[in-house]
This record gives C-alpha cells, sequence and structure tokens, in this order.
C-alpha cells in the first residue's frame, strides 16, 4: 500500500438550515473550506480536493472540482470527487465533509496511519467523519452513493477498521450558525 493518501472535502451543499453555503464562512478567521483543506494537508493527505457547487470560488492548496449536480444531495459530490482523483494522485482517499469544525489534523493522521482500505473514524465509540477509502472500494462507493446518502451504504456492507479519535477531535457538524 502507498504511503499516498488523497484528501477529499465535500462542500458543494447550499446549507438551507445553515442559512447558504458553508464553504465560505468565516469561522474564527478561517473559511470552513479552507480549514478544511489545512486539516487534511496537516493530517497527511496530498492532494486535496474540494467538492464546490452551490459557491464557487478559489480555494488555495487543493484542487476545485465543480459538481453541477450539488442540488441532488451528498452522493453526487462524492461521485464527483471520487471521479477527480487520477490513477497516480494516490491508492488511498480521506473524505471529509466542510462543516466539521472540531477535525483535527491528529485525526486525519490516525486514518492516513491505519493499515486499512477501508477505515472510519469513531467519536467515543460512534461512527462518523472523516472516511478512508481504498481505491478498490471506490467504484463501488460511487455506484452506492445516492441523493443525500454518500458511503454509508458501502461501508455497512463491507469490514471497516474503526478508528478512535474522540480524543483528538470532535465529530460535531455545523447545521446552523454559529
Amino acid at each position: 500500500m502507498t504511503d499516498r493518501t488523497a484528501g477529499l472535502v465535500l462542500a458543494a451543499g447550499e446549507g438551507r438550515r445553515f442559512g447558504g453555503p458553508k464553504a465560505p464562512y468565516v469561522l474564527d478567521g478561517e473559511r470552513l473550506v479552507d480549514r478544511a483543506v489545512r486539516v487534511l494537508r496537516e493530517g497527511g493527505c496530498d492532494p486535496v480536493h474540494v467538492v464546490l457547487g452551490a459557491w464557487d470560488g478559489d480555494v488555495a492548496g487543493a484542487e476545485v472540482v465543480p459538481n453541477p449536480g450539488w442540488a441532488t444531495g451528498m452522493g453526487s459530490s462524492l461521485r464527483a470527487g471520487l471521479g477527480s482523483l487520477r490513477p497516480g494522485d494516490a491508492d488511498r482517499v480521506v473524505v471529509t465533509l466542510v462543516d466539521l469544525p472540531g477535525l483535527t489534523a491528529d485525526a486525519v493522521r490516525r486514518l492516513v496511519e491505519a493499515a486499512a482500505d477501508l477505515a472510519q473514524a469513531t467519536y467515543d465509540g460512534h461512527r462518523g467523519h472523516p472516511v478512508l477509502l481504498g481505491r478498490p472500494h471506490w467504484d463501488g462507493v460511487a455506484e452506492s452513493a445516492e441523493g443525500d446518502r454518500g458511503a454509508r451504504a458501502y461501508l455497512s456492507g463491507h469490514e471497516v477498521v474503526l478508528v478512535e479519535v474522540g480524543d483528538v477531535a470532535s465529530g460535531e457538524d455545523l447545521d446552523v450558525r454559529p
């Protein structure tokens, strides 16, 4: 298995409950999208791709992947993101959501260091994001990703290494503006 793990940020949604797209929202002086890219990079992911849709903009340190079908849900963003990773980019990818301000580089690093093709972060034993997907699983994940479901259906049918990160991160998502 290669040491090269890509990062993928799903950031295409309109943030209906949030009052607008979350990617450009500034929290503690940093846009959520920039924070997600930074955390993935500091955790050992390279390259990093960001899927955008409802909001379009530049994201330093990442390749922006447009998702014209963003309104159909997270599944289309996951498919677009996985499809953007070329064979030479990496053999694994850590997939995260843009609205996880409590995610840390330490948590990402634990996933990157997992000796697995499928791994999922847990917070005090509860499954959450991010997830690590080995390339042999990308087609199956993409096929099962529909609507607002990402990799959940695929992961539920396969053996997944659970990686506890609750001591170094929070899995709380940002559904409403603070």
